[in-house]
């Protein structure tokens, strides 16, 4: 039986390897978890305890290798291969999600996107193309597409969802401010990117009180 992996420990891996590749930059063969953990302003309790989930890493008294742990998250991640990925809503948000290059760094490629706009549809980006809805099946099929990105209003995220999950999609990535109901089976991350905004704002109105 596999063990539960708190969410919190994998997003807390992706940090983990942004930091290491900072340092493998900076000509860091060695690191140790105090290090790290201080870079990231965590406890390095905290940082091996996430790692033991997935083994032993590193040597007692001496470190990490940062090559040999970046290798190690990236497998545990899924990084060490392309995974295709699909973007429903090519408005503003849809259009700078598609072109990001950090989901190609990171292997994420954009396959494709869709739109209901017929002055979006059947245009040619650079290494891109925008359908329309009733294509999706067919797109998704023939480029083996695993994420769907949701980048419509919160009024069509449900029915981009359900179609989705009805072309076989494996994986939901949502950015629309609502939440929504998939099958079980399908992996689904909501990020709503206005209440990420209003811890800021929280933050802010209690910085001012104190001054």
């Amino acid at each position: 039986m596999l063990k539960k992996i708190p969410e919190e420990t994998i997003v807390r891996l992706s940090y983990y390897l942004r930091a290491l590749l900072y340092f493998k930059e900076k000509e860091t063969p060695i690191i140790s978890s105090k290090r790290l953990a201080d870079f990231l302003k965590i406890s390095h309790h905290q940082l091996r305890k996430d790692l033991s989930y997935f083994g032993q890493f590193g040597r007692k008294g001496v470190g990490y290798s940062c090559s040999k742990l970046i290798e190690s998250i990236r497998d545990i991640l899924g990084l060490n291969r392309e995974w295709s990925a699909c973007v429903v809503g090519f408005g503003n948000l849809g259009r700078a999600l598609s072109f990001y290059r950090g989901f190609k760094d990171e292997g994420i490629i954009i396959r494709a996107a869709f739109d209901i706009n017929e002055n979006k549809i059947n245009k040619d980006y650079p290494h891109l193309k925008v359908y329309s809805l009733d294509k999706m099946e067919k797109v998704i099929k023939k480029e083996n597409i695993q994420i769907g990105i949701i980048a419509v209003p919160k009024t069509a995220a449900e029915e981009a969802a359900k179609k989705l999950c009805t072309c076989g999609i494996k994986a939901i990535f949502n950015l629309a401010p609502v939440k929504l109901d998939v099958p079980k089976e399908i992996i689904l991350k909501d990020v709503d990117l206005s209440c990420q905004l209003t811890s800021l704002t929280y933050h802010l109105k209690n910085l001012e009180t104190k001054q």
